[in-house]
């Protein structure tokens, strides 16, 4: 690593990075919002939600702040149960569509 380059600075852009992907999800909530002419939430902000949310669990357990910690360990259950409901849901409808074209 360069002399100047310390894990600190290494663990900032992991944080800064982590925060710009929790905040493109939000973006992207609003750019499909924006293409139905309605309120919507693509799955793609449940995917950002997860990544964004794993990366910023990682940097809170890096700084050691049981707050930032237990505020996106928390987050991260209902971004997956939400990642689930949509699968569980698909799933039902596939099986639905396979029943009733046999």
């Amino acid at each position: 690593m360069l002399d100047w380059v310390t894990w600190e600075h290494v663990w900032i852009l992991i944080g800064f990075g982590g925060q710009a992907v929790f905040t493109s999800r939000m973006l992207v909530q609003w750019w499909a919002s924006e293409q139905a002419g309605r309120s919507v939430v693509p799955i793609a902000f449940w995917w950002l939600s997860v990544i964004g949310g794993v990366i910023l669990l990682s940097y809170a357990i890096y700084k050691k702040d049981p707050v930032f910690i237990s505020g996106q360990a928390l987050g991260l259950i209902v971004y997956v149960r939400n990642l689930y409901l949509i699968f569980a849901e698909r799933s039902r409808f596939r099986a639905e569509d396979d029943s009733a074209t046999k």
